[in-house]
């Protein structure tokens, strides 16, 4: 057994009491009142799932497994020469709640090496669909052929207990994280690169050897640590994180899971939000001539877009109440790698200006800025210029998240998820209207 399955295991072992003693004797007690506006409006706010693996705080924004993002940035083990954390000591902390030593982060890189070539056949599926598929298609579809390889189905078709599913379900797990890099590498070259594949390099650290794959020099490797870290989990109620858990609730393995996560992801309400800031941005710059404005200029453009009913796209979140600390990170690579990129500079300007007029026109509830304002800035300036590849990033960072999140699940022997559905004329009734 690994360190880290080893570890994993003595932390679910001290764990299930916990959940065991709530369930037994704390189970009538009401953690939530839910209303009509939350029915009709997605359940949005409703306290009715749980999750160790990360907590959304509105004012100091996501905090993994009780660290806020500088502190996880500060706290973990550094990849020689670099400013940024190894993604493998990230993925410790996810899973069992502690800060990992050198020693650790070398062990779950070791498991990532040993697991990660990628059968020939998912390439082949790749390459069996239309070239002009979208690339979250592409990559949906690469996870979810792999099922056949799934430990889960195995141990569960011989009779596995359910206390010990939590087992080859991190079998799967690590197994699926360690190839989601290649294949994301892999889709990118071969639809946008003339199919002009880069090898893997197992010398490297997982953030490494994506940017290797990627085809794209340092310190590009350094964005791709911070982009999987900062993407990597937000609660679990967002649709990616939901779905994944929902689909794993049914004992689903991680293929089925991960790969329904990805379609969640790649709506345009969710994952596409990157994106669509970015090309917001440049449309911005268009208009202005390509000329950084000045911040009374900006200011006049951010009023006359709210005035005509528009928005500012990458402004306001549903829970944050200050400026999204996963933007900050950014912001702060941004200023030290690339003060002086034109699409920098709209950014840093609207970041200036525009959270005292959204608090001025008082329709915001929270004017700062949030993820989705700053990462597809990064990935323009590197060279990765793909809009419908952004979100494949997104999707192998959220997986770490989420994966970490159903191990858990099947560990404390988390149910089925079935929530109850009301007609519309119950709604009626209760809030006493007469038809």
């Amino acid at each position: 057994m690994s360190r880290l399955k080893e570890k994993l295991s003595k932390k679910i072992d001290g764990w299930r009491p916990r959940t065991t003693r709530l369930l037994k004797e704390f189970g009538d007690v009401k953690v939530s009142e839910v209303t009509i506006a939350q029915v009709i409006g997605g359940a949005r706010g409703v306290k009715c799932l749980t999750t160790d693996i990360s907590y959304l705080d509105p004012f100091e924004g996501i905090r993994f497994r009780g660290y806020t993002i500088p502190e996880t940035l500060e706290a973990l083990p550094k990849v020689p020469g670099s400013e940024m954390p190894y993604v493998e000591g990230f993925f410790y902390l996810l899973l069992t709640g502690d800060i990992p030593s050198e020693e650790d982060v070398k062990d779950v890189a070791e498991e990532f090496n040993k697991r990660q070539h990628v059968p020939e056949y998912v390439f082949n599926v790749i390459r069996a669909l239309p070239k002009d598929s979208h690339p979250m298609v592409m990559f949906s579809t690469a996870i979810i052929s792999m099922q056949r390889e799934s430990e889960f189905v195995k141990e569960y078709n011989a009779g596995i207990g359910k206390m010990d599913l939590w087992k080859p379900t991190y079998e799967d797990a690590l197994n699926l994280l360690a190839k989601l890099p290649q294949i994301a590498a892999f889709i990118y070259r071969y639809k946008y690169k003339g199919d002009d594949i880069i090898a893997p390099d197992t010398s490297l650290d997982l953030g490494g050897n994506f940017a290797h794959m990627m085809g794209i020099d340092k310190p590009y490797d350094e964005v791709a640590r911070l982009y999987f870290l900062l993407h990597s989990d937000h609660e679990s109620g967002n649709v990616s994180a939901h779905t994944g858990h929902l689909v794993a609730s049914a004992l689903s393995d991680v293929y089925y899971s991960i790969s329904a996560m990805i379609d969640g992801l790649a709506g345009p309400l969710h994952g596409l939000a990157n994106q669509e800031v970015l090309r917001w941005i440049q449309g911005v710059m268009d208009k202005m001539g390509d000329k950084v404005p000045t911040e009374e200029e900006m200011k006049k453009f951010v009023w006359d877009t709210l005035n005509s009913g528009q928005v500012i796209p990458g402004f306001g979140h549903a829970v944050l109440r200050k400026t999204d600390p996963r933007y900050q990170a950014q912001r702060e690579f941004c200023l030290k790698h690339l003060p002086d990129d034109p699409i920098f500079k709209y950014v840093d300007i609207l970041y200036k200006v525009t959270p005292p007029i959204l608090q001025e026109q008082g329709k915001a509830k929270n004017p700062w800025p949030n993820v989705d304002a700053q990462s597809g800035v990064i990935q323009w300036f590197y060279g990765l210029k793909e809009y419908d590849y952004y979100t494949v990033l997104f999707g192998v960072g959220r997986a770490f998240g989420v994966l970490a999140n159903i191990i858990w699940d099947r560990a404390l022997g988390y149910p089925i998820e079935r929530p109850k559905s009301v007609t519309t004329a119950m709604l009626e009734e209760a809030a006493g209207i007469k038809n």
